[in-house]
């Protein structure tokens, strides 16, 4: 069974105070002419102690974000740069959202709820600050599908619709509005690094990285690394270790996040900031979700590169506290690590016992000729094979010698896998905007809960992570 998150009492801890001055900037949340409250996530509201807000509490604090006892007086909007579509860009921050609260969890972990939607900022730019009711419900779907598959993502916290019309180019406007809150552990970007370096703030840099390091600890790294003693150097290999499982759970997920910019890249490893989202209908390694990605940058297949490029922002952002050396020595780790966590997250969900990356590669490849040369994706390849089941060929050779990791479920007798494509998606949203029926929204919610259950706890990953 998939860990369940745990019971714990609430606990304040605005730790990001210590930075506030040079990482933020207050700001004042818009007020919005309705709170209708439609999503609350009492699973991991339970982990944070805040499972027990009445109704009319969570709307107080999660639509006019009236401050939570002992935490930030006011919202923070994190400063930052990026790299967008590989394009650099100082003229980014938090546009929509905030960091509204840090508390810890029964494991001592140090959580950020933040805003997506609540108002214009210093970096809003010419945007309007809002959040469409479609965005949010796409993010409710996609963090709950992704985490019942075992990645490490932000969680959906709160959904309220605000009674805005919003006019969108990409939706049919005008279209109805919500304010969305996600459980994060923590909201530092590489682009937030990059920021800093590019205006050659060093001291804060480096208060950066020792912050990091405290409130998202994580491995040593080798007893050979070179320079392991340095803080830069810590958190460089722990930040490599992260994304290189992020971008093995992505693939073996089937999921394209679309927007890979460095400003959407947390050291924690933790995926977040859902947009054009997809996943594989079938196997292929060109397929992209972002209408406006036309070159392909961040394809279904160059995922695993995009993070890797990323990484590669991070150590040149360092580089003013340590020598390139030391984090080209720190960088070169990620495709040892990708390949490991490719293999045993492959197995985990395919349901077969891992025997070591060469055996378990031969699987991986094999697989993926199954599903191109049978045309569909990784939800029903996985279904259909669970545990080595109806294996012919290659795979059925590639199998041979690995038993079922876990016993037969009722779960995987299903004739059809547990999905998340489009067309769903489009119709969940239908039956909201037609005719305001948030039935066929919660049985899918359910329905991929069962799957996370049946599934299991995905194998001890790099790093620290939430929710595993």
């Amino acid at each position: 069974m998939r860990d369940e998150p745990q019971p714990a009492a609430y606990r304040p801890d605005p730790q990001i105070e210590t930075i506030a001055d040079w990482i933020g900037d207050e700001v004042t949340p818009a007020q919005f002419p309705e709170a209708r409250l439609r999503f609350r996530n009492d699973r991991w509201a339970r982990s944070v102690g805040l499972e027990s807000l009445a109704d009319d509490k969570w709307i107080g604090h999660f639509a006019r974000f009236e401050p939570l006892e002992g935490n930030l007086p006011r919202p923070l909007a994190l400063r930052y740069h990026g790299h967008q579509f590989r394009v650099y860009n100082p003229e980014i921050g938090d546009g929509r959202g905030f960091l509204y609260a840090q508390l810890r969890d029964g494991d001592d972990r140090l959580l950020d709820l933040g805003t997506k939607g609540s108002g214009t900022t210093p970096y809003s730019r010419t945007a309007d600050g809002r959040l469409t009711l479609k965005g949010a419900v796409r993010e409710i779907l996609a963090t709950e599908m992704l985490e019942a598959l075992g990645c490490y993502t932000s969680k959906t916290f709160s959904v309220i619709e605000t009674g805005e019309a919003l006019e969108r180019g990409d939706e049919p406007s005008p279209t109805r509005s919500a304010v969305l809150t996600r459980l994060s552990h923590g909201h530092i970007r590489i682009g937030s690094f990059q920021r800093l370096a590019a205006l050659d703030e060093k001291e804060h840099l480096a208060e950066l990285v020792d912050y990091c390091l405290a409130q998202f600890p994580g491995p040593l790294p080798p007893e050979d690394a070179p320079g392991r003693d340095e803080p830069a150097i810590v958190l460089m290999h722990q930040s490599v270790e992260r994304l290189a499982d992020l971008a093995a759970s992505y693939m073996v997920a089937g999921f394209v996040h679309g927007v890979l910019n460095s400003d959407n890249m947390n050291v924690t490893g933790e995926s977040f900031d859902y947009g054009p989202w997809r996943w594989l209908p079938r196997w292929d390694p060109t397929f992209t979700a972002a209408y406006f990605d036309h070159g392909g940058l961040y394809a279904f297949g160059r995922q695993p590169e995009a993070l890797r490029w990323n990484l590669a922002q991070l150590a040149i952002s360092l580089r003013p506290l340590v020598e390139a050396e030391l984090l080209i020595a720190a960088l070169d780790r990620y495709g040892e690590f990708y390949q490991r966590n490719m293999v045993r997250r492959f197995c985990w969900r395919l349901g077969v016992e891992s025997k070591g990356t060469e055996q378990d590669g031969a699987i991986i490849e094999a697989a993926e000729l199954t599903m191109r040369e049978g045309g569909f994706g990784p939800d029903k390849f996985f279904h259909v094979h669970r545990g080595g089941r109806n294996a012919t060929g290659a795979l059925a050779e590639a199998l041979r010698d690995h038993a079922p990791s876990s016993p037969e479920s009722d779960f995987w007798g299903r004739d059809e896998p547990e999905s998340m494509l489009i067309e769903e998606v489009e119709s969940i949203w239908a039956a909201i905007d037609q005719g305001d029926d948030w039935a066929p929204l919660q049985a899918k919610i359910d329905a991929i809960r069962e799957l996370g259950r049946a599934l299991g706890p995905p194998p001890a990953p790099a790093g620290l992570q939430m929710g595993a």
